[in-house]
This record gives structure tokens, sequence and C-alpha cells, in this order.
């Protein structure tokens, strides 16, 4: 890697953009869809995609040892992220994708809030223009979803969307906590991550067709698997990212969420999406605070 880039920058990026397709996977496996069936089934396949890769590349489970301590706090975050799924998963299913992946890319707005408080990570001058750079790029998504009769104040799916943001955001710091303060492998956060999840969310599918009955009939899609194993990627390059010495968790969030430019171009093509080239101006400044990031110091 270069020596003007940091690190980190390379394998963000990279989950970045499995981050983008999986955005759009997801959109199009819920789709007129049973969310929780979505949800379960996506994440039973990208969690049997890694423990198999994991054990064809090590031949052995070694990443499943840790204490009952590191065990405990793993499941934790499961629920955290289970919930911020839910969410998101909820609210993906009835907004444009090109209002709700920029949604989504607000958390680093909370995660740099929380970074600065918890881990007093504060930006230098060109880091703090960047973030600005990218913060009024989101803004502008925001305001945009309002042409398409979208209300930030009043709709469900942007109530859910920013809740599940806020949870995601939460996880993001939690992380660091986990693999950069504690210093648990992040192989062994990933392995067991991967498994309570599965756990955790089939609990709630029993739960809500044993209590709830059934709203919408699930159809079984190919971009379901599809959704989980892109998310394994992501995740897998972003936990080695942040597992890295000085890393500052607001940039990784602030880069890592930049997955919305795969979305955004995804919803102007395939899902036919509106108000296009006002949009593309917010994300040409969202870039461009990227691109700033990258090179400052």
């Amino acid at each position: 890697m270069p020596d003007f880039l940091p690190p980190w920058l390379l394998p963000v990026i990279g989950s970045a953009i499995a981050l983008g397709f999986y955005d759009l996977c997801k959109k199009h496996a819920v789709e007129k869809n049973s969310v929780l069936h979505v949800l379960f089934f996506a994440t039973l396949c990208g969690s049997a995609f890694y423990l198999i890769a994991t054990v064809l590349w090590t031949g052995s489970l070694a990443d499943a040892k840790c204490t009952a301590r590191d065990f405990g706090l793993i499941v934790l975050k499961s629920l955290l992220v289970s919930s911020s799924w839910i969410c998101v998963y909820y609210a993906m299913r009835d907004l444009p994708i090109s209002i709700a992946a920029p949604i989504r890319a607000s958390s680093p707005v909370w995660t740099f809030l929380g970074g600065l408080l918890l881990f007093h990570e504060v930006p230098t001058f060109a880091q703090a223009c960047a973030m600005i750079l990218i913060f009024t790029g989101y803004y502008l998504f925001s305001v945009f979803g309002k042409l398409e009769g979208i209300s930030f104040w009043r709709a469900r799916e942007v109530h859910l969307i920013l809740l599940g943001t806020l949870l995601g955001a939460g996880s993001a710091l939690y992380d660091k906590y986990l693999m950069n303060v504690l210093g648990i492998p992040p192989r062994t956060v990933q392995f067991w991550f991967s498994v309570d999840l599965v756990a955790i969310l089939g609990a709630v599918c029993l739960f809500r067709a044993k209590c709830f009955g059934k709203h919408h009939k699930f159809v079984w899609r190919w971009t379901i698997p599809l959704t989980g194993i892109l998310l394994i990627l992501a995740d897998f390059l972003y936990f080695y990212a942040v597992s890295l010495p000085d890393i500052q968790i607001s940039l990784v969030s602030l880069v890592r969420r930049c997955s919305c430019i795969v979305s955004f171009t995804a919803g102007a093509w395939y899902f036919r999406d509106v108000h296009v080239k006002k949009k593309a101006c917010a994300l040409a400044l969202i870039l461009l605070g990227v691109v700033i990031l990258a090179l400052a110091k």
C-alpha cells in the first residue's frame, strides 16, 4: 500500500463496495416479502458461508476459542445489531433505495460524536472539513427525500431506519471497544457474532409466527443468500480495519458508509428512482469528503 494512504483505507473501501451491493440485494430480497424470514435466511446463509470458509482456510475452528466474558460481550453486540437490522429491513422494504441508503449513511454522524465523547477522537482541520462535506451531502439527501413525498417527521419507515441507524452507530463504537480496547481478535468476534445472529433471529421468527401469525408471504429469491454472503465479506474487511492500532472509528465509519454510492447508482438504474441529478450533487460532496479524508494527515 502507498505510504501516503492510511493502512485502514483500502480494507474499508472494499467493505464499502461489498456493503453497497449488500444494500442492493437486500432491497431486492425484501421487496413485497416477509422481512423476518428474509433476514433470518440471509443471515443463516452468510454464517454458513463464513464457517465453511473458515474451516477450509484454516483447517480448524480455532477462532471459536474465547473466554466466557468475551462470549457474553459478543452476544450483546449481536443483540444490538439484530435490533438494528430488523428496523432497517422493515424500512428498506417500503423506502426508495436512493433515499434509504443515504439515511443509513448518516450513522457516521452519531459514530463521530460517540468517538469524540468516548475515545477522545479529535479530528484534524482537514478531517473536520471533510466531515462537514460528507455530513452536508447526507443532509441534502434527506431534503431531496421530501420531493418524493417522504416526510422525515411522520413516515414510520423513516423512524425505523433512523432508529436502526442509531443502533448501528452504537454497534460501531462497541466494535472499537471489543477489538481495539479489549483486544478480542476480529475473527473471534465475527465467528460468534455470525453464530449468535442466527440463533437470535431464528428465535424472533418463531416468536413472531407463534404470537402474531404471518403478515407477508415468504418468497425465496436468489438475492437472499447473496445478501448474507456480501455482508460477511463486508464485515470481514471492516473488522480487520477496526483491529488496526490507532484507528479513528469515526473516520472508518464515514468511509464505509460511502457504500451509498453503489446503492445510489443501482437505484437510479435498476429501481428507476427519480431526482437523480439532484441526488448526484449530494453524492459528489460525499465523494469529495472521502478523498480529503484519504489524503488528510
